[in-house]
């Protein structure tokens, strides 16, 4: 399989679309949207999880693996579903959550009645010194420890405290994880995304941390066991069938690990998902703060991925939008003055690079981040739990919103916008969270009857990865890397060369050709925001400019 011709969109299952009334996005939602992903020319469609949950993180806090939430529907529809996207040649990744389980889970409630073989299936810890087992930090906030029942025990809980993690060291449970994997691929699904897989890998002993957050992350994140383990996870399972692609999600990874978990001669998961390109408006590495982008850290943390990964034969997964990022063209760009030179500069940008590209809902029509006024509007536990520890901290509301506004992972949940009629054609009912009040401008209906649209820009995108093996499978150079507003890049192979220029600033900028590439008359436009370029020695750049030239051998 040649990962580099593949494109994968994800649809959020809760903002994609409502066909049942109840205000909230179900599977036949995306069944009935086959056609349109068709017609952008993806090749799999990534589905955040639908199964039985209590939804206190957006069902990434799993009860059933095996059963629909019958928020999303019912098990006949996902059927449905699966045979649907089968006749239309088109792949399902599901989401597969094996960090943790909801404490709804049977294996946690088992545990709670006192069953010592479910007991095992979680870390269950006595407390030490009348506090906590030891002194980590949850991901959400406060303590990574909960009171396990009416005891004196504690369970480790490194998200929420309704998510407790599971304990990977009982062969028991990896046997109960393979078997969820194998019913799933029995059933036909072709991909798998596997949430925060690098930190199953905790030691036995659970040993207190210096304080540092960083060090702290170290002492379950990437650690030896975590391939053995995703190895044994491949071998059991998704490795029976060539044809299957698997992606983590790797919290706070490194280069180092992320070769070995995707190196094809290896024997882990097909690519990664790694986040360091979007940490960089964290300011002193705190995410929720109001700081502008480091647009020189990005382009540096994107070209060292790039060079790193290809030196030591991994393979990224290649994205600058997802369920838990705010929308980049908001975040990174201009989407007031140059809306449609931000959304394509940045999709051409992503699906140029040596990977494979995800496309996250909503963003092959330039969908923004909403303009929220209240932190009544918000849903996200992770915002909500930020909004009042910023208060804690004698931040005022006013304040605190401004922060939620530019961090919540809230701004792409936003229900997809289809048209133009009421709840942007998600939903006949009141959904779940609001609407962005920039639908009448921004949706599907209006895209596809625009040949000049980005839809049409990233249906573009798609079509040159899959007819030109210079973008699927050539090697990646960065040029220009000390610019401060430029990002720009060469792919080459067997010969050819393809040249990329984006412009990540709302001013005309000048590039001389002749000093960045061999015989600059010889190369072609290929592709750009802002139609063919005669290309001579110097070029100029507009605002949130991207150029393709390529030269064939």
């Amino acid at each position: 399989m040649n990962l580099g011709k593949k494109v994968i969109y994800q649809a959020y299952p809760r903002s994609f679309k409502d066909t049942s009334g109840n205000g909230i996005g179900d599977l036949e939602g995306i069944r009935q949207k086959a056609d349109y992903f068709k017609k952008l020319g993806v090749d799999m469609v990534w589905i955040n999880p639908f199964f039985v949950s209590p939804q206190n993180d957006n069902g990434y806090d799993i009860a059933d693996y095996y059963h629909v939430d019958p928020l999303f529907g019912t098990d006949e529809e996902l059927d449905k579903l699966i045979e649907t996207f089968d006749e239309k040649g088109l792949g399902l990744m599901f989401d597969m959550v094996l960090n943790h389980t909801s404490t709804s889970h049977e294996w946690f409630q088992k545990a709670l009645d006192g069953d010592e073989y479910y007991q095992d299936f979680y870390y269950i810890r006595d407390g030490k010194d009348g506090s906590y087992p030891n002194n980590w930090t949850s991901k959400f906030g406060g303590p990574a420890w909960n009171k396990f029942g009416d005891t004196d025990k504690y369970y480790l809980c490194l998200y929420d405290k309704t998510q407790a993690d599971l304990n990977w060291h009982n062969k028991n449970v990896r046997k109960e994880v393979y078997k969820i994997v194998n019913y799933w691929i029995d059933k036909g699904i072709k991909g798998f995304r596997f949430d925060v897989l690098n930190v199953i890998g905790k030691s036995k002993d659970l040993k207190d941390s210096s304080g540092n957050i960083d060090e702290e992350k170290k002492l379950y994140t990437d650690t030896r066991i975590v391939h053995e383990w995703i190895e044994e996870l491949n071998k059991n399972t998704f490795g029976k069938d060539e044809d299957i692609i698997t992606v983590g999600e790797m919290s706070s990874t490194d280069v180092h690990n992320s070769a070995l978990y995707s190196n094809p001669e290896g024997s882990e998961l097909s690519m990664v998902f790694s986040f360091h390109h979007l940490k960089v408006d964290y300011k002193d590495g705190e995410k929720w703060t109001d700081a502008s982008f480091d647009f020189k850290k990005l382009k540096g943390t994107l070209n060292y991925w790039q060079g790193e990964m290809q030196e030591h034969s991994g393979w990224n997964a290649l994205f600058f939008n997802n369920h838990d990022q705010t929308r980049a063209n908001t975040r990174f760009g201009d989407v007031d003055k140059y809306h449609y030179q931000t959304s394509t500069m940045l999709a051409q940008t992503i699906h140029l690079m040596r990977g494979t590209p995800f496309i996250y809902q909503g963003e092959e029509i330039g969908m923004t981040d909403p303009d929220y006024d209240s932190i009544g509007d918000y849903r996200d536990v992770e915002s909500l739990n930020a909004y009042d520890a910023l208060l804690a901290k004698g931040m005022s509301e006013d304040d605190a919103l401004k922060i939620i506004k530019l961090k919540s992972r809230d701004n792409s949940r936003t229900p997809m916008q289809w048209n133009d009629s009421s709840n942007a054609g998600f939903s006949e009912e009141t959904p779940w969270i609001r609407v962005n009040d920039n639908y009448k401008e921004i949706n599907v209906k209006k895209a596809l009857a625009d040949k000049n649209s980005i839809f049409y820009y990233y249906k573009k995108l798609i079509e040159h990865r899959k007819e030109e093996n210079l973008i699927s499978d050539g090697l990646y150079f960065p040029i220009l890397e000390d610019d401060e507003n430029i990002l720009a890049f060469v792919r080459e192979y067997e010969g050819n060369v393809l040249v990329n220029f984006s412009n990540f600033t709302g001013k005309s900028l000048e590039v001389d050709l002749e000093n960045m590439v061999d015989s600059y008359q010889e190369y072609e436009y290929l592709l750009g925001n802002y139609g063919r370029v005669e290309i001579n020695k110097k070029i100029n750049l507009r605002p949130y400019e991207c150029l393709a030239l390529i030269k064939r051998f």
